[in-house]
């Protein structure tokens, strides 16, 4: 049975939908563990029908996914990383208690997302 995470159907399946958007055009994403949960299923499943490539696979990923430019992503970028990989595209991540209510609070990313390199702002003394 689907969790309702306290929102009514229209308002839940809106926050899921932008969760799986956000999940695809920044890598990762930090929310609740419960929610991640119920995100991860249906990021795997977008991800799943962009491996298909075919035009109805784009128009059915372009009808839940609320930016045409992350569903241009999925198709060119994410999708074609995992063709070798059948399912298990997600990770779930537990970070602890929120500072606020101690929610169960979870990193979902996606299993090939790498951190981007940091600039320590610091230069080489010995290079000139």
């Amino acid at each position: 049975m689907a969790r309702k995470l306290g929102r009514p159907t229209a308002h839940r399946r809106a926050d899921l939908r932008g969760m799986v958007t956000s999940l695809f055009e920044h890598g990762r994403i930090q929310t609740t563990f419960t929610r991640a949960k119920e995100v991860a299923p249906l990021a795997e499943r977008m991800i799943t029908v962009g491996k298909t490539g075919t035009l109805a696979a784009r128009r059915r990923a372009l009808g839940y996914i609320t930016k045409e430019d992350v569903v241009a992503k999925l198709f060119s970028e994410i999708a074609p990383s995992f063709s070798d990989r059948n399912g298990g595209y997600t990770r779930i991540m537990r970070t602890g208690p929120r500072r606020g209510d101690a929610a169960e609070m979870a990193i979902l990313e996606l299993v090939n997302y790498e951190l981007p390199k940091q600039d320590t702002g610091r230069r080489n003394r010995n290079a000139k």
